[in-house]
């Protein structure tokens, strides 16, 4: 089941509500096949993208393709694309089967055909024998995935998820990414996804696109968001981290070395904008600070603080370490850090390899 993969382009794409650019000159593009996330906080602008790529909304400038056809102006009717809401926006009055083929009716498929197709599709999201029920018979889960057959039953070039997931609790919401990742491995369609949800971005995705105020800010992989973060909002929007900033002395080599403020110098990657005297800064998760007890003077290289602050988060600990007026955070397995309870003095250090140069 499945069409043809397709890719997406999105070029200096433009979309104004009155005073108010929702999505503003920006630039996407998404391979065949390919897991594809927009992630951002509410009113970034990425629901109206993905409603722009569905053909529900018209572009105020740009261009859009699906597998190289100009559709910029096409209606939603005549671009091959499956599109799963956060609601579902399954028909009551119909049956599961209804609802999966209602597509397939109203692009006139002979019913001999879609019956079949009905099945293969419910067959795939692993609802063999519902098609008989009524949404109001079905939980949320199995629901979602009534709305995902509905999508994938056309055979689309394209799929579209609006959040799907969000109107899941936890331990199904953790489920259904998994039977999600599967079905778009099984079928090999291009997959276009929009969430706030940082864990369902990461955990579903071949790449991430990070906006902000209607713009990209960053496109990659997940651990090259993580761990290379192009500026200090994509660094904070997908977790915590220990922010710095220092004076540059030499660069070499594309290589700069940053003398830390309260802290240490390090050398660190330079960015193409930095210049030697002038002002860096510095990025690191709080699970590559490396802490630990501290009996007598800290080790040379190493500074020394103190835990003014422990959290346990299950399969974490949080620890806030105290540096005069300065707080860092570190995060470990449970375990890892022994002994290390509040007002404990510490010693702390960190791989110079693992700071991420960042912009404004």
């Amino acid at each position: 089941m499945g069409g043809t993969p397709a890719g997406l382009e999105a070029q200096s794409l433009v979309k104004r509500f009155g005073a108010t650019t929702a999505v503003d000159g920006i630039d996407i593009q998404v391979r065949p096949g390919e897991f594809f996330t927009v992630l951002g906080p509410s009113g970034c602008g990425k629901t109206t993208f993905l409603r722009l790529v569905a053909g529900i909304l018209t572009p105020d400038g740009g261009r859009i393709a699906i597998g190289g056809a100009d559709v910029s102006h096409a209606p939603i009717w005549a671009r091959r694309i499956g599109l799963v809401f956060q609601n579902y926006a399954l028909f009551p009055h119909m049956t599961v089967a209804q609802n999966v083929g209602f597509g397939l009716a109203m692009r006139k498929i002979p019913r001999a055909e879609r019956e079949p197709r009905v099945a293969r599709a419910l067959a795939t999201v692993r609802l063999e024998g519902y098609g008989g029920r009524k949404p109001s018979e079905l939980s949320g889960g199995q629901q979602q995935r009534v709305a995902l057959a509905r999508a994938i039953v056309v055979e689309p070039d394209l799929l579209l998820l609006d959040e799907p997931l969000s109107n899941l609790d936890a331990r199904l919401r953790e489920d259904m990414r998994s039977e999600l990742a599967d079905l778009q491995h099984r079928l090999g369609i291009t997959t276009i996804l929009v969430t706030h949800d940082i864990h369902e971005a990461f955990s579903l995705s071949d790449r991430v696109a990070v906006m902000r105020q209607g713009r990209v800010e960053q496109v990659g992989a997940p651990t090259e968001l993580y761990d290379r973060p192009a500026n200090r909002f994509v660094a904070g929007f997908l977790g915590p981290v220990n922010e710095w900033t220092g004076r540059i002395g030499r660069i070499a080599g594309g290589v700069a070395e940053v003398a830390l403020e309260g802290l240490r110098s390090c050398r660190v990657a330079a960015l193409p904008d930095w210049r030697e005297g002038g002002s860096a800064t510095v990025v690191l998760r709080p699970e590559r600070l490396a802490v630990r007890a501290l009996d007598g003077d800290p080790p040379p290289g190493t500074i020394a603080g103190r835990v003014d602050q422990v959290a346990h988060l299950g399969n974490l600990v949080n620890y806030r370490v105290a540096l005069g007026q300065r707080a860092l955070l570190a995060q470990t397995a449970p375990g890892r850090t022994a002994g290390l309870a509040l007002g404990s003095a510490v010693a702390i250090d960190w791989e110079d390899a693992d700071l991420a140069p960042v912009s404004a």
